[in-house]
């Protein structure tokens, strides 16, 4: 009944193609801002923003990233954690080795870097893709792993292989508690995701729809399927560079190679296929799944008296990841995403059956 668009009329094609195109979604999107802006900071403790926050925002970010290649573009990637490797040890070695240089700049190199290495491991989109694409890609993982454990370079020679980040501040302000994180971080990700949400209707998400859907009927229309994968692959590993960047030096602080292991990679597959490939909303909602069902095993058992172990926790975790990862696919392949499109249909109809 509330959630109706009587007396919105679309007088042009411009306000019938907003992103928002009813009031109520407007007001809810600056309603969810405001709260994420202000209210959190004020009341939140600093274990919701180590535990849960801060780590929700930049695995949404990283999810985004590859939602747009898998999801949008239809090329499968089981390397993702080595473009977020790539994006923070690059920014790590910007910050420490030329100091004085601005967080964000340095975060920008480290998404190029990646960019770079996503272009690389792309090229072979061209001329395999499925299952043989996703072996191509699970080499950049592999690689990753060896050159980050083994060339010291990239770890400032440190003895244990591991990197500890200096105080960070981004524009004359200090990035160091909690609370200065989670603003950094959302701010970040408020501006790549309206971004990624413009890219996505415009030309270029397009062609990667048609390419996703039928690549020889996109070659057919004019669409250049080299031009297509590889800005996907592009775009995807400097959303993704970025998110490691964040993830190293904001989240963790301090890292060894492990931290980004195939593991990772893994995590951000299961999170847009629970949240829904090719949706900009299915990548937060897979990363709010990810992130809050390990607490939850952790802290329900333990709230109704109930005791669990962390190893069955974490055997849990995968069990039900892997059962939810199999409805999905059967049931509603669009994923989470999709159950709430399903939602909102349904108020605007409510309380009429059709």
């Amino acid at each position: 009944m509330f959630y109706r668009e009587n007396g919105q009329f679309k007088t042009s094609y411009r306000s019938d193609q907003q992103v928002f195109p009813i009031l109520q979604d407007k007001w809810a999107m600056l309603g969810l801002l405001v709260v994420a802006f202000v209210l959190v900071p004020m009341v939140a403790s600093d274990y919701v923003y180590l535990a849960l926050l801060i780590a929700f925002i930049i695995l949404s970010l990283a999810a985004l990233g590859l939602n747009l290649l898998v999801g949008y573009c239809g090329q499968i990637s089981l390397g993702s954690a080595a473009f977020m490797a790539t994006g923070a040890y690059i920014t790590y070695n910007v910050v420490t080795r030329l100091p004085g240089t601005p967080l964000v700049l340095a975060m920008v190199v480290g998404g190029l870097a990646a960019m770079l290495a996503g272009l690389v491991f792309g090229i072979p989109s061209l001329r395999i893709k499925g299952l043989y694409l996703a072996v191509a890609t699970l080499a950049a993982q592999f690689f990753s792993d060896w050159v980050f454990a083994r060339v010291g370079w990239f770890t400032n020679y440190a003895p244990s292989g591991a990197v500890s980040v200096p105080p960070l501040h981004a524009f004359g302000l200090p990035v160091i508690e909690p609370w200065q994180k989670y603003l950094f971080c959302l701010t970040v990700v408020l501006i790549l995701g309206v971004l990624a949400k413009n890219l996505v209707r415009g030309h270029i998400g397009r062609s990667w729809m048609a390419i996703r859907d039928m690549d020889v009927a996109a070659e057919v229309i004019g669409i250049r399927p080299m031009y297509a994968k590889l800005t996907a692959f592009a775009v995807s590993s400097f959303y993704i560079g970025i998110a490691g960047a964040m993830w190293g030096l904001i989240h963790l602080g301090s890292w060894e190679p492990l931290a980004f292991d195939i593991t990772r990679s893994l995590n951000l597959l299961f999170m847009i296929i629970i949240g829904g490939m090719g949706s900009i909303m299915g990548s937060f909602f897979g990363a709010a799944f990810i992130v809050i069902l390990p607490i939850l095993l952790n802290q329900v058992p333990q709230a109704l008296g109930i005791p669990i172990s962390v190893a069955t926790a974490t055997h849990l975790e995968f069990m039900i990841f892997g059962a939810l990862i199999v409805l999905f696919l059967v049931l509603e392949p669009h994923g989470l995403a999709r159950l709430w499109s399903i939602g909102k249909e349904k108020m605007r109809l409510w309380p009429f059956p059709h």
